[in-house]
Order: structure tokens, then sequence, then C-alpha cells
């Protein structure tokens, strides 16, 4: 008791904000500080390697990323969750992979917009510790610069895989990340330690070798940075090497033996939209700007815009097994206004021009 306020128990508050946060559908929930001075010195490093490729955003708040009392003043904790995405009923993706014909879309983006569906869980449960503790919370899902991975793994979430990525072994991969800053003194969570072992299988299986070491990813060679990410040209020396991939690629995660413990999400709104697990390459290229916009509208494909959607259509095409379907999509749109996406159609076309001859 404290001028006649009964003092908060903070263990018993860390243990319903865990308790909450599962009921909300998170599959775990974590607390840690926001000490990250290791992390700061990796991220400057790559940085200053020029790693992060275009991503300017990534440059300009610097060390911010790794300072969460910066970002938001007064935070002394930081509470991160972990919620499952891959979808129940998807094709199978190895098939869809060796189907040159068909697009591969990276599993995470076949349903609803994460970002929406994350953040309107967290908001429901900082409000909910809002209205116990009377604190201050801020929410974020991908969406500031937070070093998401580093603050998962101090809460116990999982580990950082060789391929940058969280890795948990009840849980694999495959779940987004999010958290709560707050300025709440409550006890933290043990970091987690690594299992990655010897196993180098993300690295190997890499299509543009973007891994260049343990822990260490060249964005700009990443195929999900290439079809995402970057607007305008995609290097010429790269585009065979993206396959059927036009949004994204989850090679890393595929190959990754904990991910044979990954459960399937039981989100309504990951579930597959507009059958983007299994469709035809030309399909995708057939659709007018305003088809793309009422079909993705609410996916997180939409943010990259037309122009970039056929760009990457055209460059899977080029890759795609000779087929005249091919050559009359492909022709079909030489003459686009964009200039992006006619030069990377005339190198389709040259690419099945090669194959003829």
């Amino acid at each position: 008791m404290q001028n006649g306020t009964p003092q908060l128990d903070y263990n018993a508050l860390a243990a319903r904000i865990k308790a909450r946060g599962r009921t909300l559908g998170f599959q775990a929930v974590g607390i840690s500080d926001t000490q990250l001075d290791a992390a700061e010195a990796h991220l400057l490093q790559w940085l200053a390697h020029g790693h992060h490729g275009a991503m300017d955003y990534m440059a300009k708040h610097g060390a911010k990323r790794a300072r969460p009392a910066e970002l938001v003043p007064g935070t002394l904790r930081v509470i991160s969750v972990r919620m499952n995405y891959y979808p129940e009923q998807a094709k199978d993706t190895h098939e869809v992979l060796a189907d040159g014909s068909r697009a591969f879309i990276s599993r995470y983006a076949l349903g609803r917009d994460y970002h929406k569906v994350l953040r309107n869980r967290l908001e429901k449960l900082a409000q909910q510790i809002r209205d116990e503790a009377a604190c201050q919370c801020r929410v974020f899902t991908d969406s500031a610069p937070v070093l998401e991975v580093e603050l998962a793994q101090k809460a116990h979430l999982g580990w950082r895989g060789k391929h940058t990525l969280l890795l948990s072994r009840e849980q694999g991969s495959w779940f987004f990340l999010g958290e709560i800053f707050t300025d709440l003194p409550l006890p933290v969570d043990a970091p987690q330690d690594n299992h990655c072992g010897t196993c180098s299988a993300c690295i190997d299986i890499c299509p543009t070798r973007a891994i260049t070491a343990p822990y260490r990813l060249d964005a700009r060679r990443c195929i999900s940075y290439l079809t995402i990410e970057l607007k305008g040209s995609i290097p010429v020396e790269l585009r065979p090497l993206i396959g059927n991939r036009i949004y994204g690629c989850d090679d890393c995660q595929l190959i990754c033996p904990w991910n044979r413990f990954a459960k399937k999400t039981i989100e309504p709104d990951f579930s597959v939209r507009h059958a983007l697990d299994d469709v035809s390459l030309v399909e995708l290229f057939a659709w007018d700007e305003a088809s793309f916009h009422t079909r993705l509208a609410g996916s997180a494909i939409h943010r990259i815009g037309y122009e970039q959607w056929l760009r990457n259509i055209a460059v899977a095409l080029g890759n795609a097994p000779y087929a005249p379907d091919i050559l009359v999509a492909l022709q079909a749109q030489a003459q686009h206004v964009s200039s992006v996406v006619r030069e990377h159609v005339e190198w389709a076309l040259q690419c099945h021009s090669k194959v003829k001859k």
C-alpha cells in the first residue's frame, strides 16, 4: 500500500497478460527489457555494408531501432507475441515451386494483411493492460523501427536462426511477431537458447545466396527484397534465380528442420484468398489494374502496387517453361505504359526467343 493505493503485483500481472494474450489468439507471449547493445552493433555494421539495399528507412532510423526508449520515451519493457500464419488448406508449396507455370506467393501473404490482424489483437491486449495498471502501452506490428527478432528472443519466444528469422522448437518459423512497449516494470523472461547447431540447410538452399554467412543476410540478393521492397528494375543477373516466385520467398523456411513441428493457423483471416496458393502466372498477368486493386485489397500484396506486380510476374514468365500462351500473355503487355514493366516483359520475351532457337 502506497499513498492509500494498493501496490501492483507485477509477477501476477505478467501472468495475466500472458494468459490474456493466449485468449486473444497469440500462441506465445513473453516479456523482455530494452537492452539491445549487441544487436545495435550488428545493425550498424549491417547498414555500413549497405546490406539494406534501397530500404532507406533502415538507415534513416539508424540506432533508434535498437533503442526502444528513444522510440517511445519511458519504455521499460517490451511484451512480444507470436501468431501462427501457415494456412491449413494451402496447396503443397513444393508442388507449386516445381511447376514453373504456376505463381508462388509467400505463405504469409495468402490471406488478410497481417498488420491489421495483429494490430487489432495487440490493441485489445494493450487496452486491457491500461485498464488494470493505468500505464503507457504502444503497439507495433512490423510498422516502426523495432528489432522484433532480438526482442522476441530476449522474451523467450525463440532464437534467431541462421537465416535471421525467429525459430521456435514448438512452432518452427511460420508465425508473425508483434510488440507492446510499456512503462511497467514487469518481470522479464529468460532469453531463448540457440538450437541451430551445425545445420546450414537454410544457407545452402537460398536461390540467390542472400544468406552470406550464418546470421548474415544481404537483402540486396534476397528474393523477398527483390519482389517486395525493391522498386524499379530487378538486376538482370538475379532474374533467372527468382524462378516463379512473384511475392516473397519461403525456401529457407521450407528446408528448416524445426518447421516439422510447426502448426497450421487457426485464424480465418489467414485462410487462402482468390486461390493464390495455386494459380497460373498467365491468369494473374491478365489482371487489369482494377482487378488487382479489387482482389488484393486488404492483402499484404496490395502495397507493392500494380506496376511491381506485373514486373514480378513478367520475370516469372521469363523463367517459365516455353508455352504459346505465355508468349501471347507477354506480347499483350509489351507496350505497357510503364517502362519498368516493358523492360521486364522484353527480357522475358528474349528468354523464350532463346529457347525457341
